[in-house]
């Protein structure tokens, strides 16, 4: 791999893992101070919202500037708030007000460096090497998936809960250190009205059928898999041991996606597109795990496989969108697929108390398994889904982007 993606992968490595030191002081910090559960749900509901009114527009100025240098302003702004966060609890106390703030605007700030990054991506690779570079960031995120909540959970129990997020301030400012040195550039056209700009991003997934599809398609995956992830919990801690479960169940998705990674590391069909799908089709399995036979042993087999089956996708989706969309599309376009995950899985988690309340737990996860399945399945009707073709050579950031003035909302 090249200099710039090693820098890039450093820098992500250490993002993630300081995001997981975040995760356990986060709510270590608002209980134990008295805030409760309301209080970390109203944090957290205000990140997400954040992310769904940001994203969007992260998408449009990483297409407008050198992603690069979105990034570095993101990852300063987030250093900053991250340690306002610690340095409130540090010093000044609990203020729920202050953190609710503090959050937005780190959540703000990530909502524009995600679509930076996903633009630069393709950039520091040759178009043969995309696929072994996504499934590395994959492998990658999934390690530090792992590592991060566990290096955060003996922080914060040893030196509190300021010291997560100081660990994660540090992470951050490491992740701009890596993207400042980052030496590739590319051309940026003149830009035009920002919702000029969104809807060319729009027009540039509805002129491919295998992405309008995979949005789509991934709305209604999104829905079924946010009530599968609340209700595999309560059936984990009610008939399956507790939190002892849940950390094995967790070790074993983690080991399946680092093995789905390593998958679409070597293996590389001429239709890369078709088979992530196939291998999304293999999720169902790791949540009708839980209902039959519902032991232990078998929902850890049915995470490998399933997550194995989900990150082997990931690679191939990224693939298919680097290798196609023209690069100075990227950032919308994968805003505009961020943005179904937000909307969608917040739903699917409201859904699940009075869905399993009315129907019963097991009714509702094995429908939502079908669902899975069909969501994966319904894609392989789509012929751009079935006949989609890598092909080394692909160099879509040669293509002229369509202009946003001639595109209508």
């Amino acid at each position: 791999m090249t200099r710039d993606f090693r820098l890039l992968a450093t820098g992500q490595a250490l993002s993630w893992l300081g995001n997981g030191f975040q995760t356990v002081a986060l709510a270590v910090a608002v209980v134990t101070t008295g805030g409760g559960a309301r209080d970390l749900g109203l944090v957290m509901a205000s990140s997400v919202a954040t992310m769904l009114v940001c994203t969007l527009f992260g998408g449009v100025w990483a297409d407008r500037l050198q992603p690069q240098r979105v990034m570095v302003w993101s990852d300063l702004i987030r250093f900053a708030a991250t340690a306002g966060i610690a340095w409130m609890f540090a010093v000044s106390g609990y203020q729920l007000g202050l953190l609710c703030a503090l959050s937005v605007v780190s959540a703000g700030a990530g909502s524009f460096f995600t679509p930076s990054m996903v633009a630069l991506k393709p950039m520091l690779v040759p178009a043969d090497r995309r696929q072994s570079a996504n499934a590395t960031l994959s492998m990658l995120q999934t390690a530090c998936g792992i590592a991060g909540p566990t290096l955060g959970g003996i922080t914060v129990a040893a030196f509190g809960a300021p010291a997560g997020f100081a660990a994660n301030a540090v992470s951050f400012l490491l992740s701009l250190v890596a993207a400042a040195m980052i030496s590739v550039r590319t051309e940026r056209g003149p830009r035009h009205p920002m919702l000029a700009e969104l809807a060319a991003g729009w027009q540039e997934i509805r002129s491919r059928d295998w992405l309008l599809g995979g949005l789509f398609g991934a709305t209604v995956y999104h829905i079924a898999n946010g009530m599968i992830l609340v209700l595999v919990q309560v059936v984990a801690i009610e008939r399956l041991g507790g939190a002892h479960a849940i950390g094995l169940i967790a070790a074993a998705e983690g080991f399946g996606g680092f093995l789905g990674a390593a998958i679409g590391m070597r293996f590389r069909p001429r239709r890369l597109l078709r088979a992530g799908w196939l291998g999304l089709m293999l999720m169902p399995v790791w949540a009708l795990s839980y209902v039959w036979p519902g032991l232990l042993v078998a929902v850890m087999a049915g995470a490998v496989i399933g997550y194995a089956g989900l990150i082997f996708f990931d690679v191939a989706w990224e693939t298919a969108i680097q290798d196609n969309v023209p690069h100075q599309m990227l950032g919308r376009v994968a805003s505009w697929d961020y943005v179904t995950s937000f909307l969608a899985m917040p739903i699917g988690n409201a859904l699940a108390g009075p869905m399993s309340e009315r129907f019963g737990t097991d009714r509702v996860l094995t429908c939502c398994a079908a669902v899975l399945f069909l969501a994966a399945a319904s894609q392989l009707l789509i012929p751009g889904s079935r006949t989609l073709t890598r092909t080394p050579a692909c160099r879509p950031e040669t293509q002229p982007a369509p202009n946003p003035s001639t595109v209508s909302n």
